[in-house]
């Protein structure tokens, strides 16, 4: 067992006595602080109407929480899947089914977070494992997937507080000079609370400079699940859910364009699920013409990490294509839903084509953090593209996280 491991669980164990100490246990199922969540904690399902969701949806009309659990929890899975079919393709009416070239490398994997879902990480200080790439060991990297064809490189990195915030300015620097037909992909909320630490400026002024070194769009990782009562359990020493949004709202401010995520399947209840996707609807309906290009749920990968003693086994395809189908449905204001080959599989992928989905993500020509979590599934875009077709679909190739299509197929 790693240090990291080690250091990690007995974090864990602190959570747990913090939650059940301010009663917020999810095994309990508590109440908790939240937008919807109180309300649907408990809730009565009894007089929930397939047919009048049925009827909203055909009317391009938003359902309610409540509607949003009972899709989630009771409804036939080929409803749901017909249902998220009908935004489907309100929103994309042709059988494209879109992907891009991508990669995902990272910068360092120091990181002071400790989440108990992660095997990426490694605490400051260590030796053996740890690392930092310079700015230009950085760009060799990525000059290595784009000699392969990468035009998307999708950045992240640990939490470090040795990492100043000229630090991620010269990498955005950087890549524009050396990449300028690829697009960069950078920073996820959490990162960029890091660059607030270290920097002592507000959200409004880190984006500001990094739209000024030529960053456009933010990748949306470290959601997990936009819940508090779980991200005690599972994160206690990250940004809270209220802090995400107002990362991504700061963002839109800003002119950035950003994706939203979900990695559910651990300690989360269906209550839970709800609550996040309707603190990202109200972020999008806020964002006006801007906001999230695509919303992008997979499934918590147990291997290596300080949770798999609690939470060993996978939730499976059928949980995924439900949340995927129900993201589609409840997210009405948020035009792409992206299948993910890669965390749950390509048959999966596949099938998720048929759930509402109309993207298919990316090759990933580099990832390192399900990787650790003994989760490795590759494609190439050959195979990409005839996965698609097998599928029933036209192949789609975009530049960047903005879907803009460049070659069909």
């Amino acid at each position: 067992m790693t240090s990291a491991v080690t250091k990690a669980r007995d974090v864990m164990r602190e959570a747990r006595q913090r939650a059940s100490s301010a009663g917020h246990s999810v095994a309990t199922g508590a109440a908790a602080p939240g937008v919807v969540l109180p309300d649907l904690l408990g809730a009565d399902l009894s007089g929930v109407r397939i047919e009048a969701i049925r009827d909203k949806v055909t009317a391009a009309q938003r359902v309610t929480p409540l509607e949003g659990l009972w899709l989630l929890t009771r409804a036939p899975l080929a409803e749901l899947a017909a249902l998220a079919n009908t935004w489907r393709f309100r929103y994309n009416p042709e059988r494209r089914v879109t992907f891009v070239i991508d990669t995902n490398p990272n910068y360092t994997n120091y990181c002071d977070a400790d989440c108990l879902f992660c095997a990426f990480y490694r605490r400051p200080g260590d030796t053996r494992e740890g690392y930092v790439q310079s700015v230009s060991e950085l760009m060799d990297s990525i000059g290595r997937s784009v000699d392969l064809g990468a035009t998307t490189v999708l950045l992240q990195g640990g939490l470090s507080d040795e990492l100043p915030f000229e630090y991620y300015l010269d990498v955005v620097r950087a890549f524009r000079d050396r990449f300028p037909d690829v697009h960069p992909h950078l920073f996820s909320p959490p990162e960029i609370g890091k660059m607030r630490e270290v920097s002592s400026l507000g959200y409004e002024e880190i984006f500001a400079a990094l739209f000024e070194a030529g960053l456009r769009t933010m990748p949306g990782g470290g959601a997990e699940i936009l819940s508090d009562r779980v991200r005690a359990r599972i994160s206690p020493k990250k940004q809270s859910a209220r802090e995400w949004l107002e990362i991504h709202r700061a963002a839109h401010r800003g002119g950035l364009r950003t994706t939203a995520t979900m990695m559910y399947g651990h300690a989360e209840q269906p209550p839970d699920v709800i609550e996040h996707l309707e603190c990202l609807r109200r972020v999008q309906d806020d964002a006006g013409n801007g906001g999230f290009t695509a919303f992008i749920p997979w499934s918590y990968k147990a291997a290596n990490t300080p949770m798999e003693r609690q939470f060993p086994d996978s939730p499976g395809p059928v949980v995924y294509l439900r949340v995927l189908a129900v993201s589609r449905i409840y997210l009405d204001n948020v035009r792409h839903v992206q299948a993910s080959w890669f965390s749950e599989g390509k048959k999966a992928g596949q099938v998720a084509l048929h759930f509402g989905t109309d993207d298919f993500g990316g090759t990933l020509i580099e990832e390192n953090v399900l990787h650790l979590a003994a989760h490795e599934v590759e494609t190439t875009t050959e195979e990409t593209i005839e996965l698609i077709r097998e599928a029933g679909f036209q192949p789609a190739r975009r530049q960047t996280p903005l879907y803009d299509v460049v070659e069909s197929y």
